[in-house]
């Protein structure tokens, strides 16, 4: 598909709506059903867009409907002026998403940031899902040492701004031993990184910094559940995406891939996220 989003690539997100909650958020939407039950919703990471999942929605838009909002702050989203982005505002904005587009029976994917509102969503809101998975996330919370990282990126974005909080912040994201070999993945991360605002940024810094244990989300599901983990992801080890699960569980480990798969190899894990859709 196009890169050409609103915004020159750093979102793929065409379409917009006002929420019922005044948010207006920035989506894409393949729109075709291709006469499945279900529909795949991509939700991706901090700093980041829908811009995320280009690689991976040009391999499955042919053959289920997708999905890929820009999370409320990011790419051409709306920034309300909340203090702090909770995730279970985020997941709200979801919700309202879902219900104005008239879409229901979903599996939603989350990366990273967009994994921690996954669960939220399945907490509050799991008659709507088929199914959901973590994509280089944790249901768990901060520790104190990553609390304390939350509050200097705070005060890093204050004093720096975005794109100087970006530059430091991408590189760490991809396979240490592979970056010579990813620089048009890594400027395109931090292109997008660039369009977050920054108010949205330290709100949503905030928001993870308080998120809660959501272990038992998965643990007591009943639903089919994707938890996908890069061998070489600095970020979130394997152990913390692989924490919990339930008798439904599938666990993908990705042996080249960072944090961010859905750049690094995304012909892998675009494989492994249809064989999950499929046998949902």
């Amino acid at each position: 598909m196009s890169t050409d989003g609103r915004d020159n690539g750093v979102t793929i997100a065409t379409d917009v709506l006002q929420l019922g909650n005044g948010v207006e958020i920035s989506y894409y939407d393949s729109k075709e059903d291709h006469g499945s039950q279900t529909t795949l919703v991509l939700l991706h990471g901090y700093c980041g867009s829908s811009a995320y999942w280009d690689k991976v929605v040009t391999e499955l838009s042919s053959t289920v409907r997708v999905i890929a909002p820009d999370a409320r702050g990011h790419g051409n989203s709306a920034a309300p002026l909340d203090d702090t982005y909770a995730m279970e505002l985020f997941a709200e904005d979801l919700s309202l998403l879902l219900d104005a587009l008239s879409v229901s029976n979903v599996i939603v994917l989350g990366h990273s940031l967009g994994g921690y509102i996954t669960l939220a969503f399945a907490e509050k809101h799991s008659s709507k899902l088929a199914a959901f998975g973590l994509i280089h996330s944790t249901p768990l919370p901060d520790g104190e040492a990553a609390k304390a990282n939350r509050d200097k990126a705070v005060a890093a974005l204050g004093q720096d701004g975005v794109a100087t909080f970006v530059d430091g912040l991408i590189p760490k994201l991809f396979a240490a031993d592979r970056l010579d070999g990813l620089e048009p993945e890594l400027k395109r991360g931090k292109e997008i990184g660039y369009a977050t605002s920054l108010h949205g940024a330290i709100a949503t810094a905030r928001g993870m910094k308080t998120r809660i244990d959501r272990s038992a989300i998965i643990n007591d599901s009943k639903l089919p559940i994707l938890l996908v983990a890069g061998a070489k992801d600095n970020v979130i080890p394997t152990v913390s995406t692989f924490v919990a699960e339930n008798s439904e569980t599938r666990k993908v480990e990705l042996a080249e891939a960072g944090h961010m798969s859905m750049m690094e190899c995304a012909t892998q894990l675009s494989g492994e996220i249809a064989s999950f859709v499929r046998s949902v």
